[in-house]
């Protein structure tokens, strides 16, 4: 028999319950514990937690507790807190290298097969333009191909140029050895129309209309417009992705000519007023080096590079989640994939180049 007397409130000094089951087997073996409380006066949270260790203690000792002894709203209480067994939770398994990489692995191969499909997606949509069926609306083409190419400019003439300036000096401290100063124009002409145009007009739009492609398309995946689109019959990919990929295709071999232009221009400004270079004997040594073969190697790749980007972005942005968190996660994945992508086909282009002899 446990005896209540007095006060019981959670600020006042109450034994504990390991206590009072020490003091209740002292007297001989218990195989049930009643209470008294007819000279309980107030009882507050600190009876009931009391109460609820001593009963877990008991529990754990297989020894049974009788509450009739108890206030009706302690009892009540009491099968309120034990209503819901406890749910003890599991730890998680200890993670293995071989788990770590079967995961990466499967994680690989889930992404593979993803970009392959959102690609045959692409190609079914491009044939169907050809046959008239695709579905989408020429003005979302022809505002694409404005916000992907004129207002595209600014920023591409900046680093166009700077990249040249960097060219031209850079170049400029080896050739002055020689005083070779006027082969000036020929480094930076061949670097910026073979190389160095598409590139930095590629990582360019990465960054400004690869990111708005993913945050656009997966703004709407969290809005569930894309869903919306799917329940009216229309395949999202030709109607948001097919626009956005044939502008940033057509405007890229135009943005890598003009990238070409800005940095032989950045070129000329060193040449000019760094090392008395004359204006047309700049632009002539510029011309004799220059050859069709190296304008066409720049702008296959810039066409290459809008298709990467705009792949890369739209597909981001169709695999965002649904929340805001997961727009900005796709936005970063569009970029940083766009780039690698960028880097590693250069790569190939250049292999390539070497082994044909161009």
């Amino acid at each position: 028999m446990v005896i209540l007397l007095g006060d019981w409130k959670s600020a006042s000094q109450l034994p504990s319950a390991n206590e009072a089951i020490a003091g209740i087997e002292k007297r001989g073996p218990v195989r049930s514990i009643a209470f008294d409380a007819q000279e309980l006066l107030i009882w507050g949270s600190g009876l009931l937690t009391f109460l609820v260790s001593l009963i877990n203690c008991a529990e754990e000792k297989n020894i049974s507790v009788n509450h009739e002894g108890l206030p009706d709203g302690v009892q009540r209480l009491l099968r309120l807190a034990f209503a819901v067994p406890e749910h003890k939770v599991q730890a998680a398994p200890r993670e293995t290298l071989f788990s770590k990489i079967g995961e990466a692995a499967l994680n690989y191969q889930k992404a593979v097969s993803e970009t392959v499909g959102f690609i045959g997606e692409i190609t079914l949509g491009m044939l169907k333009i050809f046959t008239g069926s695709a579905r989408f609306r020429w003005a979302d083409l022809l505002l694409a191909i404005q916000e992907c190419g004129v207002k595209a400019l600014p920023i591409v003439s900046l680093i166009s140029i700077l990249v040249g300036l960097i060219l031209a000096f850079v170049g400029s401290i080896q050739l002055k050895m020689f005083g070779a100063q006027i082969y000036i124009a020929d480094l930076v002409g061949i670097a910026m129309v073979r190389a160095m145009g598409a590139i930095m007009a590629g990582i360019i739009m990465a960054g400004r209309t690869g990111a708005s492609y993913a945050a656009h398309i997966g703004t709407m995946e969290v809005n569930e417009e894309i869903d919306a689109l799917r329940t009216a019959g229309i395949a999202p990919v030709e109607f948001l992705v097919l626009p956005r990929v044939i502008a940033l295709a057509l405007m890229m071999p135009l943005l890598t000519l003009y990238a070409d232009v800005m940095g032989i221009i950045g070129g000329m400004f060193v040449g000019i007023a760094g090392f008395d270079i004359s204006l047309l004997e700049y632009l002539h040594e510029t011309k004799k080096a220059i050859t069709l073969t190296n304008v066409w190697i720049g702008v296959i790749s810039g066409f290459v590079y809008g298709i990467i980007i705009a792949v890369a972005g739209c597909l981001r942005g169709m695999q965002c989640g649904r929340s805001a968190s997961a727009v900005g996660d796709a936005t970063t994945s569009a970029v940083v994939t766009s780039i690698v992508s960028i880097i590693v086909a250069t790569a190939i282009i250049t292999i390539l180049c070497n082994v044909l002899g161009i």
